[in-house]
């Protein structure tokens, strides 16, 4: 199971990436709340960290909803 950071699902954005989270706070608190949910979701993924499958989804589609406003940010 791999962790699935913003800089492996949009290497072509690295730089934009690096550019936002230095330069623009809410950028910067959506990447870190990102990063929090992928360790998160891994860590139930890896069964290191059981919890129902309904909270898994919640987390996921949380993931997913920031993963879309990241990619917003990063085409502008």
């Amino acid at each position: 199971m791999e962790k699935h950071d913003l800089i492996h699902e949009f290497p072509e954005h690295k730089e934009r990436i690096h550019q936002l989270k230095m330069e623009n706070t809410h950028f910067k608190t959506l990447f870190d709340e990102y990063d929090a949910l992928v360790h998160e979701i891994y860590r139930i993924n890896t069964n290191i960290e059981p919890v129902s499958d309904e909270f898994s989804h919640t987390l996921k589609a949380k993931q997913l909803h920031i993963k879309d406003e990241i990619y917003a940010m990063l085409i502008q």
